[in-house]
């Protein structure tokens, strides 16, 4: 496949077991992203043809002096967010995001909380369980959903985040509509996690810059009613998701959105078949180049049950697990689950294991 333009990509590979054994040679070797040391990079070139070649960190430094554009992009490795860092982490390692849906037909949960009361009990118990926030939805955004009429998402959502907020729980929002962000916002939403990278209302930019509040972008070709119809259309899935989350990311900061409050997410499972889903998981260290935190969300999704002929999604968690450990081994370090006690022992253990 040719391509029109000259561009470079970065990717961290050879992450290294046993952090805290390395040794300062080592470590003198190697560089740290998000908490985990790679000893070889990655450089792409996308230049008519996509070529590669990989170097150890000490020939790496010596190629990046000459070349502006690879400086910038290898400085973006490095970044550090103490303002997300303190929201999202507060002394764990990872974050993990409890999903709450309060709809009636989102793919694994749908209908499962039809009161305040189990909505409440939910909430608590994922923090409990080791949860930093919890991110309600009144929208399934599942492939082939419906649109949800903003109002009626109103109605569902803002009598539990009014709820959770008495009792002092974090809070995300997963809503692509300004209304909803703005309730919500004001009665104590502290993130929003927008599926459209704030393109399907227009108003929704406006919302956020004004509340200066974190938002998550994801990359959905079209709606989650169009969206599986785009699987044919990537040239390289991992390079196209990553140009699209580059560009939006640029555009919101033309717009008005601190870089500092901006987090990705690739959007596993929108929009993407088995194979482009399983190749964006194993590349996901390329997205540290952007310099903002990467979410993750893997949870029950269907490329699970392509895998290990698994048809009920509550019965996915082993598989969620195995691609969340993936995950944290490239330094993906916010991860959105259903199964929070499960995904989040998984983690520390892992963790523990690998002396970070």
């Amino acid at each position: 496949m040719l391509f029109k333009s000259n561009k470079y990509y970065l990717k961290p590979i050879c992450p290294l077991d046993n952090n805290a054994g390395l040794s300062l040679e080592k470590k003198s070797m190697a560089f740290k992203v998000q908490g985990v040391y790679f000893s070889h990079i990655e450089l792409i070139n996308k230049n008519k043809k996509l070529t590669s070649k990989s170097y150890c960190f000490s020939d790496f430094k010596k190629k990046i002096d000459r070349s502006n554009e690879i400086c910038d992009l290898f400085n973006n490795l490095n970044f550090k967010n103490h303002k997300l860092e303190n929201l999202l982490f507060k002394k764990k390692k990872i974050s993990i995001f409890g999903i709450l849906n309060l709809t009636p037909d989102s793919f694994s949960d749908g209908g499962s909380y039809k009161t305040l009361s189990e909505a409440l009990f939910k909430a608590k118990k994922m923090i409990k369980n080791g949860a930093s926030f919890v991110d309600v939805g009144g929208e399934s955004t599942r492939p082939g959903a419906d649109l949800v009429r903003p109002e009626d998402e109103i109605l569902r959502v803002m009598p539990a985040i009014q709820r959770l907020n008495y009792h002092n729980i974090d809070i995300s929002l997963d809503t692509r509509n300004s209304a909803t962000m703005e309730l919500g916002i004001l009665s104590g939403v502290k993130i929003i996690n927008d599926v459209s990278a704030l393109q399907n209302d227009k108003k929704s930019i406006n919302v956020v810059k004004k509340n200066k509040v974190p938002i998550v972008i994801m990359h959905m070709p079209g709606t989650p009613k169009t969206m599986m119809k785009k699987v044919k259309s990537y040239g390289d899935v991992v390079l196209d998701v990553y140009d699209f989350l580059q560009k939006r990311i640029k555009e919101l900061i033309m717009l008005g959105i601190e870089k500092k409050n901006i987090i990705v997410d690739p959007g596993i499972g929108f929009g993407k078949d088995l194979k482009q889903n399983l190749t964006l998981i194993k590349n996901l260290s390329i997205f540290h180049s952007l310099g903002v935190p990467l979410m993750l969300g893997v949870s029950r999704k269907r490329f699970i049950e392509s895998l290990s002929k698994e048809s009920k999604p509550k019965n996915r968690v082993g598989g969620t697990i195995s691609a969340t450990l993936l995950a944290l081994g490239q330094g993906i370090r916010i991860h959105r689950v259903h199964d929070v006690h499960d995904v989040y022992q998984a983690s520390v253990v892992f963790e523990k294991l690998m002396n970070r």
